[in-house]
Parts: structure tokens; C-alpha cells; sequence
């Protein structure tokens, strides 16, 4: 295994335990409990298990449902709905849908979100929203009318929204807007800058942010961060993806969410344990365990 492929070493335990808001166990290696394990010997004692098709969402809740420790969401990746409609089960999930695509296969996988959503261990309807980088013009309609979907579904059943908004900040703005977003809406991965901080900070919306606030080049997150309540603010993992500085290209896990952590705590000017303490109190509320 080489340097870059190998797993970053065990960071410094946290001296309040917190929560990974958004993780995808089933795209890292080894087995969920090993996850947890290590995990749990730093301070990140809860994970939110996130799903993206069918599958996964399915997978999410049967983990959830197994582990009291891990929460699930359920839901439909915005690049997942354009390749349904468009009939390409080959491309981002893989899972598949009717032949052919559709508006029909769209609706029997927000059908089956629907029913996932209802279970009780299933804490958030994500992640869902807009995604304007990988997908074209020809996959906006089934991508915003999924993502009206999810809304729809979160508000029914009482859950939080996990959004995914990559390139598409002013239109899944207006979609809450239009929708009327739930109660407990999180953006996840935070991508906007300081004014947009400000407009969520308006709407109530929680802001969760990820391993790329220590890059080099993202002032303008660090910036965000900087004036966003404290009492909005997340943390997560998005592993195996987006693993903080200095491990950037290694692969990521909730072990590591101690490095953003402190690396928040430091564009906020406070210690490790206030921003600990405020992050795993805000966890619990915004997904309400």
C-alpha cells in the first residue's frame, strides 16, 4: 500500500464527544463496526449514514436499524434522478431502475424513499437538492422535481433535509423558498460563501461543514464559517471523500473529524472543547436524537 493509499493516523481525542453528520460507510473500506471502533476512540461516538439511490437508502436504514449509534438518511442524489428519467441505470447508481427510465421509475424510487422515511430510525430525508456541475440541462427538471419531492416527503414525516447543492446555491435557495423548507434543513457540505451564511443564518438552516474547509483554497468556506451561529453549524466526514488537510487525497473516515474540528475551532477563535460541545449539541437537535 503506498503513502497516498494508506489510511491517515488517529488524531488526538476530542475532549467532548461529537457527531460525523454525513458519512457513506458503504463506499469505505472494512466493515462498520471497524468504522465505529475507531471512530469512537477519538470522540465521534454517532454517525449519520447517508444514502443516495434506492439501495444505499435501503442500506442506510438497515444499518441504522442495527447500530443505535448510527442514524440513516434516506434519499435520492440529485444526479440520481436525471439518470432514472433518462433510463441510465449504468451511470451514477448503478442500481438501476425500470427499463427505459421515466417518469414512472422516478416515482416508484421516491416511492420507496417515502416508505424508508417513515421508519424511526431513519432521521433525515438526504441527500437531495441540486447538483448543476455534474448534471446538464437535459436532467434539471427530474433533478428539481425530485429535490420538490424530498422536500415534500421530510415535511410529511416530520424529518430533517439534507441538502446537496453543488453550483446551484441561488436556485435551491428559491426551491426551499417556493416549497417552504422543514423545520431542520441542513446543507450539507457547506459550499456558499459569507452572504450566503448570512441568508441561511435568516432562514434557520444549518450549515455542516466538511474536511475542505482546511484546503488551502477555501477562504471564502473558512470566511462562512466564520459568521455563521454557532448554534447552526455542523460538522462531517463526507467520507471517503473530501478528507481534511494535511491528508487531503487519503481516504477519509469519521475517525478524522477531529482534525476539522479543530481546524473550526480555529477560524472561530474559541477552544476545542466549546466548539465540540456546540457541535455535538446541534447534531442531536438538527436530526433530533
Amino acid at each position: 500500500m503506498s503513502a497516498k493509499d494508506a489510511p491517515p493516523p488517529l488524531p488526538e481525542p476530542l475532549p467532548v464527544a461529537v457527531a460525523d453528520s454525513h458519512t457513506h460507510l458503504d463506499m469505505q473500506t472494512g466493515t462498520v463496526e471497524e468504522a465505529l471502533t475507531k471512530a469512537a476512540l477519538v470522540g465521534v461516538e454517532t454517525v449519520v449514514q447517508v444514502g443516495c439511490d434506492v439501495k444505499g437508502s435501503q442500506w442506510a436504514a438497515e444499518t441504522a436499524a442495527a447500530h443505535p449509534n448510527v442514524h440513516a438518511a434516506v434519499a435520492l442524489h440529485p444526479n440520481e434522478a436525471p439518470r432514472i428519467v433518462l433510463g441510465d441505470p449504468d451511470g451514477w447508481s448503478r442500481q438501476g431502475a425500470r427499463e427505459g427510465g421515466g417518469d414512472a421509475a422516478l416515482d416508484d424510487a421516491l416511492g420507496e424513499i417515502d416508505r424508508l422515511a417513515a421508519l424511526a430510525h431513519v432521521r433525515a430525508v438526504g441527500e437531495t437538492g441540486l447538483d448543476h456541475y455534474r448534471t446538464g440541462p437535459e436532467g434539471k427538471e427530474a433533478q428539481e422535481r425530485s429535490f420538490r419531492a424530498h422536500i415534500e416527503i421530510a415535511k410529511r414525516h416530520g424529518k430533517a433535509l439534507v441538502i446537496h447543492d453543488r453550483e446551484a446555491h441561488d436556485d435551491v435557495l428559491r426551491i426551499l423558498a417556493e416549497e417552504g423548507a422543514p423545520d431542520r434543513t441542513v446543507f450539507h457540505c457547506y459550499s456558499g460563501d459569507a452572504d450566503m451564511a448570512r441568508v441561511c443564518a435568516e432562514r434557520g438552516y444549518f450549515m455542516s461543514f466538511a474536511g475542505n474547509v482546511t484546503f488551502k483554497n477555501a477562504q471564502p468556506l473558512r470566511d462562512a464559517l466564520a459568521v455563521a451561529p454557532l448554534d447552526l453549524v455542523l460538522v462531517e466526514t463526507d467520507a471517503p471523500f473530501l478528507t481534511p488537510a494535511p491528508y487531503r487525497g487519503r481516504p477519509n473516515a469519521p475517525y478524522l473529524v477531529p482534525v476539522t474540528v479543530r481546524a473550526m475551532a480555529a477560524v472561530r477563535g474559541i477552544g476545542e472543547e466549546e466548539m465540540a460541545t456546540a457541535l455535538a449539541v446541534n447534531t442531536a437537535r438538527a436530526f433530533d436524537y
